[in-house]
């Protein structure tokens, strides 16, 4: 019996300047699962004008992203990174999907929901299709596993409903043209062409907070820069906006129930632990009972020497674009060959003339 290859997918959307919360609750998982997997890492650009149309710099944002990725250390030679428009076969099985996919489980999309507000009937077609693009964006390389945040699940419930679907309809067709493998979906054996794609939960994300209010979550969109840290901020700013995180007049716990309430402490902590890999109830071990005057420098002074090094790489790597450029062609070509020999069998399903 055949099987899927394991393969890891992801991709970021190039909208605003990455922050800390990108990193510690994506690119770094990114960096850590290359280790162990084939990975295939995407700039997903094209998602990128289902909300908002016209950008100013559009191909500045792309190069962004792509050096925070190069930056943080994923290897662009072992794995794949491109920008999604690069490669026109996931617009491709995009429509075949909008064609697998329901209009009523679109509409049951709470990020679609959210972002459309009241005025859904004003709302771009793209945004509603958006998970069927994402759908493709996976399976287009019959990607076997997608590491995601608790905004992205009911997307890849989704993309496993559309690959179910796909694999149901057409499965005397996928077992003609030899192209699928035995599964069992629910306790019904099929010989399905996709995946139904898992998701990469490890452990519980750090949930990266605003440094001037330790209750709505990190955000570029704030319009203070010192409510986060930038990956492209220098040493000195790191420090800065730490020194001037908001705080309370108490000293930390020594216990995590001690956190209760008390939402910039816990962020801080938070932020501590995740950067030095370790359990918040570490960190309170060392550095309960002292106070913010004593944290705050230690904890600028590991976001310096994790993060600085970051923002200098990404700051020479776009003073200069010619290398991620050259970069994101090679991760195109060879994502692109990937997607056309999948797209090839899809169109033999099908009964498409090619």
């Amino acid at each position: 019996m055949n099987t899927f290859k394991p393969l890891v997918f992801s991709g970021v959307q190039p909208t605003g300047n990455l922050h800390l919360g990108n990193y510690l609750g994506a690119i770094r998982k990114f960096v850590a699962l290359q280790e162990n997997n084939d990975c295939i890492y995407c700039v997903v650009d094209l998602h990128a004008i289902t909300a908002q149309l016209v950008h100013d710099d559009l191909r500045g944002q792309i190069r962004s992203i792509a050096a925070a990725f190069i930056a943080s250390g994923i290897d662009p030679v072992k794995h794949i990174v491109f920008n999604q428009s690069a490669v026109p076969q996931h617009a491709e099985l995009a429509w075949v999907f909008n064609c697998v996919a329901r209009i009523g489980w679109m509409n049951r999309m709470t990020q679609f929901k959210d972002k459309a507000g009241k005025d859904r009937e004003n709302a771009s077609l793209g945004l509603l299709a958006y998970p069927s693009l994402m759908a493709a964006d996976i399976l287009v390389y019959r990607a076997t596993h997608v590491p995601v945040g608790d905004d992205q699940k009911q997307h890849l419930e989704l993309a496993r409903d559309i690959a179910q679907k796909f694999n149901i309809d057409f499965q005397d067709k996928i077992r003609a043209t030899g192209t699928g493998v035995d599964m069992v979906v629910g306790e019904e054996p099929i010989h399905g062409y996709f995946p139904l794609v898992e998701p990469l939960i490890d452990g519980p994300a750090p949930r990266v907070m605003s440094l001037r209010d330790g209750t709505k979550k990190m955000s570029k969109s704030d319009p203070s820069d010192l409510s986060r840290i930038n990956l492209m901020d220098d040493a000195d700013d790191i420090a800065k906006k730490i020194r001037k995180a908001k705080t309370d007049p108490e000293g930390l716990p020594s216990e995590i129930e001690g956190l209760a309430g008390r939402p910039e402490a816990d962020n801080l902590v938070g932020i501590y632990a995740a950067l030095a890999d370790r359990t918040k109830a570490d960190v309170l071990a060392e550095f309960g009972g002292q106070q913010f005057s004593v944290f705050k420098p230690a904890l600028a002074e590991l976001a310096v020497e994790v993060l600085a090094p970051i923002g200098a790489e990404m700051r020479r790597l776009l003073d200069d674009t010619t290398h991620i450029d050259a970069i994101l062609k090679d991760g195109g070509e060879r994502a692109g060959a990937r997607a056309q020999k999948v797209m090839d069998e899809v169109f033999d399903i099908i009964g498409f003339l090619r």
